[in-house]
């Protein structure tokens, strides 16, 4: 599968804010976007009429890239989220935040989202006590998400716990910290979603 593996920083400074993909460096004065708040390139400081077409496009792959799916798969995403009750955007969201690797993330096990790709990927964790190393495994309410009793001695996870104050837990997951276990207390709603992000832009992108 294809996936991108350039430097993520100028992913973020071509978004025009800081999409959380390089762990500890995104909260320090190291950060790309803090130095250099323009978008990358030889014209990247120049400023032109930004068309509507423009800013549906710059939505979509800010949200993309934010949660590390390719445009297959994001496609893929959106159609699913069509074919659910409700309003599409809100749908859409809704299905990122229910991602495997983003449950990961938000529980304080990864850094990033790309960190807990990997990290499902070579079968750290369990679900309700199953081996699941598919990233875009959607969770359910009172999913038990742990990680693999042989790998709970791994650094890297003590390290990401310690850290995960800074950015917090959100409301609708409990997190055990001691037995690096989380809980899915609720499914995620529009309003427990913080990402500054215009979710009718993406829905009227691909409805043209």
């Amino acid at each position: 599968m294809a996936r991108y593996t350039g430097p993520v920083c100028k992913l973020c400074r071509r978004e025009g804010m800081k999409l959380y993909l390089k762990s500890d460096r995104c909260y320090t004065d190291k950060c790309a976007v803090e130095r250099r708040s323009y978008p990358p390139g030889q014209h990247g400081q120049l400023r032109g009429k930004i068309s509507e077409y423009a800013l549906q496009l710059r939505e979509k792959q800010k949200v993309k890239r934010m949660y590390g799916l390719m445009e297959t798969q994001f496609l893929n995403t959106f159609r699913k989220a069509e074919r659910k009750r409700g309003v599409t955007g809100e749908n859409l969201m809704v299905l990122l935040e229910r991602r495997l690797d983003n449950v990961v993330y938000r529980l304080g096990f990864a850094g990033s989202r790309r960190e807990a790709r990997i990290l499902v990927t070579h079968g750290h964790f369990r679900v309700n006590g199953r081996k699941v190393n598919i990233p875009s495994y959607l969770i359910k309410e009172n999913d038990v998400i742990e990680v693999a009793e042989n790998r709970k001695k791994v650094a890297r996870f003590a390290e990401n716990i310690g850290a995960v104050e800074r950015r917090g837990v959100p409301e609708w997951l409990s997190l055990d910290r001691d037995n690096l276990k989380g809980t899915v207390v609720r499914l995620p709603k529009r309003d427990d979603i913080t990402v500054p992000v215009q979710e009718h832009l993406i829905v009227e992108l691909y409805s043209k």
